[in-house]
């Protein structure tokens, strides 16, 4: 859909629809499902196949699944940029989607080839040292599996909502079918993470495996058969080109004085072409921050050519291009606290396997909860809380206010609610020390000896930090999503996955230097002080939360106040 935004309605009116609508929902959301549990399938229970079929050491386990969920995360990124530049979002789908499957065939091959996989240990007995370890060749094999599958599933995530939103002409359809996508995205994880994983853990590897495996197949099949149907986008060029051409255009020029200072629109600077020639059209008003940005759109001799146009694109930009480049350095302090808001959240996924690990994890006599199966706590509390936090609290805080929270209202909440969670992880885990050390003779020696305390105690830290995303990713979506220059708003969103993929690798860092120059994270945590690394990520978040309130106070909306005034009318 070209134009974008508002016009969507009056194009659709003026011109006959080329395909697109809601004919091609039913494809694109059961493809975008199918894909999504076959990712979750494989990605929720890494660590534990790592230690499991690969004799990789706890830790070390930890570490890959880290660096492996930020290629997850970053890999969106790339395809965004790439379905706005160059290919448009149906190819990067499609393509991302066919290299998933081929990742998840190699996978599988890995979990059911004995040769693939090194001699299995008895992980139970301490005594008997394992000293089995996967050959070069065998991890070749597994890197290339978990890359290509990562890349597949990570190109494809958030395109495949800028495909379902341009098969709409208007926002309301457009919103509609945001809400399923992450009705969709949250169900695919659900179930991939709590069935699948329990057949992985009670079956057989080769089994859970082999079923993400037939849902990509048919996640790829239902996509390509309403190909007929779906409206495609064309390449726009990339808007980061735009961005490069500021930068370089006030550097070339850093020495210029504008012939000018007179106000209005007649200063110097370049606003188009359609001002240049006369129209009263003036597209943005420079400010006075960053002024040294503001030369990019200074016109000197030979820029412009008569009939208005730029002839030196790297020496001249529109007045516009600057205000976008400026709204871009005015929001990154804020972007920069959303890392250290991740970073907790990630290592308490990783590690707290660890420690479902080492625990009773038995509902009833039978039922043994998979322990990769606990991060979807998590999940389960953000999706409850995202719907009481729309029907109930915001209503109430309208009547009581007389608007809306504002974005930043929103995240600063979630700030709390992440830090509060990661001190509850620190009390808990302390109990779970103190009662291994109680049993410490029964214990000794043995890294997966279970600790006679039961794992549902790891349920409230968990279900805090999901209370939380309820309030500050939505927050930042729509942040980001109404404050982002119009040409970046398909790369908006993706800005969140950018952030957790830097908060995957920090986080990797931070457990690599703790397991390297402390006591704290060794293979067996009975042994360690798990609960001093809770604690220092408590602490970061805290001071985290107070770079965020100063960044907060000092950020000016752009966009966002209007958005939030016509959602009070509304309502209303």
């Amino acid at each position: 859909m070209e134009g974008g935004g508002g016009g969507g309605d009056r194009e659709g009116a003026q011109s006959p629809r080329k395909h697109g609508g809601w004919i091609t929902f039913p494809f694109i959301i059961g493809s975008f499902g199918c894909t999504s549990l076959a990712s979750g399938g494989w990605l929720t229970n890494l660590v534990v196949y790592l230690i499991q079929e690969y004799n990789v050491k706890n830790i070390d386990a930890t570490l890959i699944s880290n660096v492996v969920s930020g290629c997850f995360s970053v890999f969106p990124v790339v395809g965004a940029v790439i379905a706005d530049s160059f290919l448009g979002s149906f190819s990067v789908v499609a393509i991302s989607t066919s290299i998933s499957l081929l990742g998840m065939i190699s996978l599988t091959l890995t979990s059911t080839i004995q040769s693939l996989r090194p001699q299995p240990c008895d992980h139970n007995n301490a005594i008997i040292p394992c000293s089995s370890s996967p050959s070069k060749l065998q991890y070749s094999i597994l890197y290339l599996s978990l890359i290509l599958a990562a890349l597949g599933a990570g190109g494809s995530r958030y395109t495949t909502a800028t495909l379902g939103a341009n098969q709409h002409d208007n926002l309301k359809d457009q919103n509609i079918f945001f809400n399923w996508f992450f009705v969709t995205l949250y169900g695919a994880f659900l179930v991939s993470s709590t069935a699948i994983v329990y057949i992985q853990d009670n079956i057989s590897w080769g089994w859970g495996f082999g079923i993400s495996l037939a849902s990509n197949a048919i996640g790829l099949a239902i996509f390509l058969l309403g190909t007929r149907f779906y409206r495609l986008d064309k390449p726009r060029g990339s808007p980061f080109t735009t961005l490069a051409r500021v930068l370089v255009a006030a550097s070339r020029k850093r020495l210029t004085t504008p012939l000018s200072t007179t106000a209005g629109n007649d200063d110097g600077y370049y606003y188009g072409e359609e001002h240049h020639v006369g129209k009263v059209v003036v597209d943005g008003v420079l400010t006075k921050s960053f002024r040294c940005l503001n030369r990019a759109a200074l016109i000197t001799e030979g820029d412009v050519h008569l009939d208005g146009s730029i002839a030196k694109p790297w020496r001249l930009c529109k007045v516009k291009e600057v205000e976008d480049f400026k709204t871009l350095l005015r929001i990154f302090p804020l972007w920069s606290t959303s890392i250290f808001l991740s970073v907790p959240i990630v290592m308490q996924g990783s590690l707290t396997i660890l420690q479902a690990l080492t625990m009773d994890r038995h509902l009833g006599p039978s039922f043994k909860i998979p322990a990769g199966s606990f991060i979807v706590v998590v999940f389960i509390s953000t999706t409850v809380f995202l719907a009481i936090i729309d029907r109930f609290l915001y209503p109430i805080w309208q009547k009581l206010v007389g608007r809306l929270p504002r974005p930043l209202q929103r995240v600063g909440l979630g700030h709390v609610f992440n830090f509060g969670g990661m001190m509850v992880s620190a009390l808990v885990e302390s109990k779970r020390l103190k009662v291994a050390h109680a049993h410490a003779h029964h214990l000794d020696g043995q890294p997966e000896a279970i600790v006679p305390m039961s794992a549902l105690w790891l349920f409230p830290q968990l279900v805090l930090v999901g209370i939380g995303e309820a309030f500050h990713f939505p927050g930042q979506v729509g942040l980001y999503y109404q404050e982002f220059p119009t040409s970046l708003r398909s790369t908006a969103t993706a800005m969140i996955s950018l952030v957790i993929a830097i908060s995957y690798y920090l986080g990797t860092a931070l457990i690599d230097l703790l397991h390297k120059v402390t006591k704290w994270l060794p293979d067996d945590i009975n042994q360690g002080r798990l609960d001093n690394v809770y604690w220092l990520v408590s602490v970061i978040g805290v001071i985290n939360f107070g770079y965020y309130l100063v960044c907060a106070t000092w950020y000016k909306y752009q966009n966002v106040e209007i958005v939030v005034e016509d959602d009070s009318i509304t309502e209303d």
